[in-house]
C-alpha cells in the first residue's frame, strides 16, 4: 500500500506546463507543519515535492496560489537522473486527488481569481424531458 494523506500551504504559485503529448503537469511544494514544536518553541514545517496531473493540474494552476491551503490525497514516488556526473535521487508525491481548503491566512478569495458560484441564485429549473431516467 502507497498511500499519503498531506495538508500544507502552496510555497509558491502552482507551476503548469504540458508534456509533448499535451497531458497538464503542475509542480508544487507544500509545506506541511510538524506536530511538534523544537527546542525554541518553534513549529517546523517539512517542504513536500507534488506533481498533478491533467484536470487536477489544470484546476490548481488556475485556482490557486502562493499561501493557499490545499489537502492531497497521492502516492510516493522515487526516481534519480544525472546532474553533473552524480547520480540525484528524488521523492515526489503523485496527486491523486487535491482539496483546495483556503487561501492565504484565511482571508477567502484572492488574487483576482472569481468565484464561479458567485451569481448562483439556487435551483435551478430543468424540464424532465432533459432527464436521462
Amino acid at each position: 500500500m502507497n498511500t499519503i494523506n498531506l495538508i500544507g500551504r502552496l510555497t509558491k504559485d502552482p507551476e503548469l506546463r504540458y508534456s509533448q503529448g499535451g497531458v497538464a503537469i503542475c509542480t508544487f511544494t507544500l509545506a506541511v507543519n510538524r506536530d511538534f514544536t523544537n527546542q525554541n518553541g518553534e513549529r517546523e514545517a517539512d517542504f513536500i515535492q507534488c506533481k498533478a496531473f491533467k484536470k487536477t493540474a489544470e484546476n490548481l494552476a488556475n485556482y490557486q496560489q502562493k499561501g493557499s491551503q490545499v489537502g492531497v490525497v497521492g502516492r510516493l514516488q522515487t526516481g534519480s537522473y544525472e546532474k553533473d556526473g552524480q547520480r540525484v535521487y528524488t521523492t515526489d508525491v503523485m496527486v491523486d486527488r487535491i482539496e483546495f481548503l483556503g487561501s492565504k491566512g484565511g482571508q477567502g478569495n484572492q488574487g483576482g481569481h472569481e468565484d464561479p458560484f458567485a451569481n448562483n441564485k439556487g435551483p435551478i429549473e430543468v424540464s424532465e424531458d432533459n432527464l436521462p431516467f
